[in-house]
């Protein structure tokens, strides 16, 4: 089972691969910086996939002949995903609202369960946001049970 993270920023790659691997070590954690690979894995890997976090901004990469290559975006695979059978939640993570919008509203309107996380104080919205919206598009929210003989 998968991991799928759309996520060019090596910093939080680095905070979000941590989390993933304390508690979710048994999946396989598949990071992208960029959208049409992502795409590519999607394609192949799709029914295989727990649950998927896009961000929506990426950078160019520089190119082989000192270009730049466009990265896509967070939205592109978001529209590919809507074209298909939802098989898992989606975690939106992104600052850019208008787009975070737009995919929520293209995911939803195809029947995916989305969840959507702002970013904020450089990493630390990683451990105290997101990875709670990633583990509960993956187990559910966490069920009180309430204890015999305990007050409710």
């Amino acid at each position: 089972m998968k991991i799928v993270i759309l996520e060019d920023n090596a910093d939080r790659q680095a905070v979000m691969r941590a989390c993933v691997a304390d508690r979710f070590y048994t999946f396989d954690a598949c990071f992208f910086d960029n959208a049409p690979e992502t795409i590519r894995y999607l394609a192949a890997n799709l029914a295989d996939t727990l649950v998927v976090s896009l961000d929506n901004d990426l950078d160019m990469k520089p190119g082989p002949d000192g270009g730049m290559i466009d990265s896509g975006e967070g939205r592109q695979v978001a529209e590919f995903l809507a074209g298909h059978a939802p098989v898992c939640p989606v975690v939106i993570h992104t600052t850019n609202a208008p787009a975070a919008e737009a995919m929520l509203e293209s995911l939803r309107g195809a029947g995916w369960k989305t969840r959507r996380v702002v970013p904020f104080d450089d990493t630390a919205w990683i451990a105290s946001a997101w990875f709670p919206a990633v583990r509960r598009a993956i187990v559910g929210p966490v069920r009180r049970t309430r204890i015999p003989g305990s007050r409710p």
